[in-house]
């Protein structure tokens, strides 16, 4: 099959050999990754808090270095001269489990901090891998349900691994080294599978290797940055708060992870299809706007089944981040969709690095500054998005008037 040089054309989807095909090849590859991810992520802030006594200014700081790497994501366009991004996307997934297993056997802060590193810096590298993969191998006209399958696979695997984490925690007591061994090992395993089962798909375009930064994608660009800034408040501070103001245990938060992935399981396919149906802008401002509501309510939050409502309301809320993917994939020219994406990724991690630190030390002093944070952050993403134009384009990027 011979790649698709054209800019402007769909690009040419790679085929396999029966379910050896890339969709699947994509699903187990999202599969993989939320075992590893979704088992650190339930268990790392009870971890912190209960092994290493840590306060809002060491998860800050914990924070801020697991966002070093997402930083950096620029750099992994280089990668790409040694290796295909296929074969890098399994490297990363390694590193991530690999991070995740070894996180249990170093109970200090040091420790946390180096594992919390080399895990990130598989699941960055992922991340900017896969993004890279799927708008390169999926037709534009369908993307948006493709991804809204391929995030519902996702949310599949996180079900298995927060039951098993709330299972654990309830009836056979283990120990936080043996839950995240166990996370990051079966993750392991999948990439195992996949190296040996799959074979070597082609890109939909060949990509330049080398960093792209384009005048006409600045609206993407800015996007990308609220959205990361924004996202810290949630990952970082909405997490927090069930564990240090309503004093919710590892499995607590485990059940509370296993309803937000079986929403998105149950839900991501029918976002695809709604935001190809709206469009783009309208989905953004549909997400932007419910955001608004929902970071002001966590500012002023003191009822506990409320403060997991508006959690379970505001993960929903980040299913609707396909529109900002499929947006570029429209205005993008093919062969930039690599070197964009790592730019983008570092873009999406400025504010991530020193977000967490610095409203770590604002948390101390009132949480709810830290939440009326995110609601402007969303209000500035909405007046941006409503420069996406309804049929966004090559040459049809921005819509300066309505």
């Amino acid at each position: 099959m011979t790649a698709n040089t054209d800019p402007v054309s769909d690009p040419v989807v790679p085929s396999g050999t029966g379910w050896r095909n890339p969709v699947m090849l994509l699903m187990l590859m999202a599969a993989a990754m939320q075992l590893a991810f979704a088992s650190w992520s339930a268990l790392q802030y009870n971890f912190a808090h209960e092994m290493l006594s840590f306060t809002g200014r060491e998860i800050g700081i914990q924070q801020s270095i697991r966002e070093i790497p997402g930083f950096l994501s620029f750099a992994a366009v280089f990668f790409l001269f040694a290796m295909r991004e296929q074969t890098f996307a399994m490297v990363s997934l390694l590193l991530l489990g690999l991070g995740t297993a070894a996180t249990g056997y170093f109970p200090t802060a040091t420790g946390f901090y180096i594992t919390t590193f080399i895990g990130s810096v598989g699941f960055h590298y992922y991340e900017a891998m896969h993004q890279s993969l799927m708008l390169q191998w999926l037709p534009k006209k369908t993307a948006a349900t493709i991804m809204g399958h391929i995030l519902s696979v996702g949310g599949l695997a996180q079900l298995v691994a927060y039951a098993l984490i709330f299972l654990a925690g309830n009836f056979f007591d283990l120990s936080y080294t043996t839950m995240f061994v166990v996370g990051g090992g079966v993750t392991m395993v999948f990439v195992g599978f996949m190296v040996s089962t799959f074979p070597q798909f082609p890109e939909g375009t060949p990509q330049t290797k080398s960093l792209i930064i384009r005048k006409r994608y600045w609206l993407y660009y800015s996007i990308t940055f609220l959205a990361g800034a924004r996202r810290q408040i949630f990952i970082v501070f909405a997490s927090w708060m069930m564990v240090e103001r309503f004093g919710y245990s590892f499995h607590d938060i485990a059940g509370l992870f296993f309803a937000n992935a079986a929403i998105i399981m149950l839900t991501a396919p029918f976002i695809g299809r709604f935001i190809e149906r709206v469009g783009d802008r309208n989905a953004m401002l549909v997400q932007y706007a419910g955001l608004c509501v929902v970071f002001t309510a966590y500012a002023f939050v003191t009822n506990p089944i409320l403060a997991i409502a508006l959690y379970i309301l505001d993960h929903a809320f980040f299913a609707m981040e396909i529109a900002k993917k499929t947006y570029f994939q429209k205005i993008a020219t093919p062969s930039d969709i690599a070197g964009t994406t790592g730019v983008a990724f570092t873009i999406n991690h400025i504010a991530a690095v020193f977000i967490p630190v610095l409203f770590g030390l604002l948390w101390l002093v009132s949480p709810t500054a830290v939440f009326l944070s995110g609601t402007a952050m969303a209000l500035c993403s909405i007046g941006l998005s409503l420069l996406v134009p309804h049929n966004p384009s090559i040459g049809n990027e921005v819509k300066w008037r309505t």
